[in-house]
């Protein structure tokens, strides 16, 4: 049994804030960016596996390379492969 992170615990003990994050996750999950997005991954993970590539364990992330597959505890924790993660973290006005 893996340990729970510290939103995973907030979230078990607060149902009100879980239905919430569920509802709005569900909003995000169905904005047509994501459902493409979703699509392609789908998409290229049935074209490896037809390859015969070994896929198991593996998400497909969409780096500014393309499509590559990386292990999910990597690509779910990825800072660095999309603008967005980027620009959320903030950056530093350069002299």
């Amino acid at each position: 049994m893996t340990a729970k992170c510290k939103s995973a615990k907030y979230y078990a003990k607060n149902p009100a804030a879980r239905k919430k994050k569920a509802a709005t996750d569900k909003k995000i999950n169905a904005r047509p960016e994501q459902v493409k997005k979703r699509v392609e991954a789908n998409k290229a993970r049935r074209k490896a596996k037809a390859a015969g590539k070994n896929v198991k364990g593996k998400d497909a992330s969409h780096t500014k390379k393309g499509i590559v597959f990386k292990d999910s505890s990597k690509n779910r924790g990825s800072k660095s492969d999309s603008s967005g993660d980027k620009r959320a973290r903030g950056s530093r006005k350069k002299k």
